[in-house]
């Protein structure tokens, strides 16, 4: 879908923080894929959402949180999605009418500390459609807050012990595993590393 370019036009209103990004057209459909909190907390009005699967990138606590689930002296660490593998998750379809203000809505959640990079991928959806073009947040890997190297023992040790404005880290990792188990999805990766955190918190 290619960029409306009525969003230029008038000096009085700026394109949209998203349009660069994003580039939908004002009478297009939209759709969302979700990997974490978005699956089950979306916060935006959708038409219909499958599971879906997206490759070449997978789940993983890859993203310091100096806030939210730590400190800027004990950074804590969420989710991200990171290159390689493949990750399922939920796939939402979103009206025309009311595309332009989910994507400011996800702007204002996903994109506060520009962590993640917004990108129009192709997700698979369960009842074995695609959809070319579903918005989603991949990690920016240039970030100061993206965690490329760390082992587990680093995750276990970090996430046992921070916390920050919404809680603990350990919160965090628990909420996200016992959520992805009601909705079907067994990760078996962090199902490993809360079973590790909760040794370590022991």
């Amino acid at each position: 879908m290619l960029l409306d370019t009525r969003f230029n036009q008038s000096p009085c209103k700026p394109a949209p923080a998203w349009a660069a990004d994003i580039p939908v057209a004002p009478d297009a459909e939209l759709w969302v894929f979700a990997y974490g909190s978005l699956m089950w907390n979306p916060g935006f009005p959708y038409l219909e959402h499958h599971m879906a699967v997206l490759r070449g990138y997978h789940r993983r606590f890859c993203v310091a949180s100096h806030r939210y689930r730590g400190t800027p002296e004990r950074p804590g660490l969420v989710l991200g999605l990171d290159r390689g593998g493949s990750c399922r998750g939920m796939a939402f379809r979103v009206a025309a009418e009311h595309a332009a203000a989910t994507l400011d809505y996800l702007w204002e959640r996903e994109m506060i500390n520009r962590t993640y990079r917004p990108r129009l991928l192709p997700v698979h959806l369960g009842c074995g459609r695609r959809v070319a073009d579903a918005c989603t947040f991949v990690v920016d890997r240039e970030h100061s807050q993206y965690c490329p190297c760390l082992d587990e023992a680093e995750m276990v040790e970090r996430i046992a012990c921070c916390a920050g404005e919404r809680g603990p880290n350990v919160e965090y990792l628990t909420n996200t595993v016992e959520h992805l188990e009601q909705l079907g999805i067994h990760d078996a990766r962090l199902a490993a590393l809360l079973h590790a955190v909760k040794r370590r918190a022991a």
